[in-house]
């Protein structure tokens, strides 16, 4: 490493340190350019060329692109800047400053997904421009941990444009070809409230909430039948009644409802027709109790993801890791980067069990192993081409 270029500790402190909270909630949400600005100054004593990418309407935030090389082809390797909120009185150290043990790295991030930028500018560090015969990127984006707008943003510019790309969630270093895609929605019946004494001085939106939720359910039971992928843990698409609110008092007809649902589609259901066969069924019976309905979506849907899991760079993964490759049921940005006609794999190091957890942390030995194997993808990708 160059003396502007620390190593993979020095580095994953100082990403910690830097807070880059992402949220729907306006008052914990946080900007990541410094994130960004930090891995621009590593990358480029290593001969990257950088580039920050400010997202429209979002000050503070923006998606870093470094490129080491030229040409077609070439490897992506991409990551998000942002966490998720925490609760600090559950952490047993300070979740900004990285604790480190003998087997682990412990901090906010450190796990999803801070530590794999120093893993992969390690990996990086191996090589010089004059020994790639594809170019190398790597990619460091915002908002993953909310509305994905960083890896949209790079979807509609078209860009980074390359042959492959490893996006580096924690997977425990194993090849992820699939994973199902998201749907957040509000839905919200507007009633009349009244003395409850007597039902006909209102309309209540609770009882017309409850036949809502008695169609989502025959709705998930009817997408489950018709769909199943034996690929998945949870071969099923579902549908979860996530939180409900509703009214303001006992002795008061429920005036209004709101309940916050989300759906996990499978790879090749669409998702907007599910979207309006919702709505439709909804919609009929909020007309059948006179309540007025909207329904609106927290965010665009998140694709649902699959690549081909005899594709070269997972052949690659599963041989270099030892380990088969898999499907996932939590979302990435897969599938923004595969949009780009780039085989994409997710895999990175750290469990996912240790993500969105206090005293989050990612291991040593996860850490070494995947500098070996990213170092070998960028052999095989981008110095042998």
């Amino acid at each position: 490493m160059t003396a502007k270029t620390p190593g993979f500790e020095a580095m994953l402190a100082r990403l910690v340190g830097l807070p880059s909270v992402s949220s729907t909630r306006a008052e914990l949400d946080q900007g990541n350019l410094e994130v960004i600005n930090a891995l621009g100054n590593w990358l480029e004593p290593l001969g990257f060329v950088t580039e920050v990418i400010p997202l429209p309407d979002k000050p503070g935030k923006g998606n870093l692109i470094a490129r080491l090389g030229s040409g077609d082809g070439g490897l992506v390797l991409a990551g998000h800047t942002d966490t998720v909120p925490f609760d600090p009185e559950l952490w047993n150290s300070d979740p900004f400053a990285l604790k480190a043990t003998d087997d682990a790295w412990f901090g906010l991030g450190a796990c999803d997904m801070k530590g794999f930028f120093p893993l992969a500018i390690e990996a990086a560090s191996q090589f010089r421009r004059s020994q790639l015969k594809a170019p190398l990127i790597l990619v460091a984006t915002s908002d993953e941990e909310s509305s994905m707008a960083g890896a949209r943003l790079l979807a509609e510019r078209g860009e980074p444009s390359a042959a492959r790309a490893i996006i580096g969630e924690p997977t425990g270093l194993t090849p992820v070809f699939a994973h199902k895609g998201i749907m957040m929605l509000s839905i919200c019946l507007q009633g009349a409230s009244g003395h409850s004494s007597d039902p006909d001085l209102g309309n209540n939106a609770l009882d017309a909430m409850h036949a809502v939720m008695s169609e989502l359910l025959s709705l998930r039971q009817e997408l489950a039948a018709k769909n199943r992928n034996p690929a998945f843990h949870v071969q099923v698409p579902t549908l979860n009644l996530g939180c409900l609110h509703a009214g303001d008092n006992p002795n008061r007809i429920c005036g209004h409802a709101e309940l916050q649902i989300d759906l996990r589609l499978l790879p090749g259901m669409d998702a907007e027709a599910t979207e309006e066969t919702l709505r439709t069924r909804v919609e009929a019976v909020a007309e059948r109790f006179g309540t007025a309905c909207s329904i609106r979506p927290f965010y665009p849907p998140l694709p649902a993801f699959a690549t081909d899991p005899a594709g070269e760079l997972v052949k690659s993964l599963t041989s270099l890791s030892g380990q088969p490759p898999r499907s996932v049921g939590f979302g990435t940005e897969g599938p923004f980067f595969q949009s780009l006609g780039m085989e994409t794999v997710v895999f990175g190091p750290g469990s996912i069990d240790q993500a969105h957890q206090p005293n989050e942390f990612v291991s040593r030995a996860q850490i070494a192993a995947g500098r070996e194997i990213l170092g070998a993808c960028i052999e095989r990708f981008c110095v042998r081409g």
